[in-house]
């Protein structure tokens, strides 16, 4: 190869590498962060707002992350109203920008309504779960004011859920189940089931009932 033409193959590969360096320039840079004392503090003020919704049920299930300066909401509502209420809150801890709502909320389904109020029965009347109803475990108290009719488990149980600390949420969409348990004990005041650091998990079991 000539000398001119070595000198024009080097040009080129000098111009290309300086026309791909912009490119690495422009490359998005991290976010801003909290120190550690900042995380540390927002996660535990996060779990506190969260715990202490009054509306927060044994049928929802709220996660939640953080990336950068905002907090993603995850989980599962079974009314609209919680999850507007969760990102409320939330979103009023000093120190965080932004929150991303992820929560989904539940159909109305008056067939899972049914599936619901039989699962808490079956689960919190048990001699080791019944210190976690909410309802003292009596059978026809586990379902709140309409006892075992058919009318309340076919609609009351979600405008009426039994609140407060359970150790096991009752996820229920489209007639399949899930179980989410609880990673603390109890707290000392119910309700505050603020301790959510496992993601939700997908309904994944059918579940029909009689």
């Amino acid at each position: 190869m000539s000398q001119p033409a070595t000198y024009r193959l080097a040009a080129a590969l000098l111009a290309i590498a300086l026309s791909g360096s912009p490119a690495l320039a422009q490359d998005p840079q991290p976010g801003p962060t909290w120190s550690q004392e900042d995380t540390l503090r927002i996660v535990k003020e996060v779990q506190k707002k969260l715990g202490s919704l009054t509306n927060y049920s044994v049928f929802d299930w709220i996660t939640f992350g953080i990336q950068g300066k905002t907090v993603i909401l995850k989980g599962y509502a079974s009314r609209p109203t919680l999850k507007d209420e969760a990102g409320r809150v939330v979103k009023g801890i000093p120190g965080i920008d932004s929150v991303h709502n992820e929560i989904e909320v539940l159909p109305l389904s008056p067939n899972d309504d049914r599936i619901r109020a039989a699962v808490y029965n079956r689960i919190y009347t048990q001699p080791a779960l019944s210190k976690y109803n909410a309802n003292a475990g009596t059978l026809a108290r586990a379902m709140g004011p309409g006892g075992r009719n058919a009318a309340f488990m076919a609609g009351g149980i979600t405008n009426n859920p039994p609140i407060g600390y359970h150790a096991i949420h009752i996820i229920v969409t489209g007639g399949h189940l899930s179980l989410s348990t609880e990673s603390c004990s109890p707290p000392a005041t119910p309700p505050s089931p603020a301790c959510r650091p496992t993601p939700p998990p997908e309904p994944s079991a059918s579940t029909t009932t009689s």
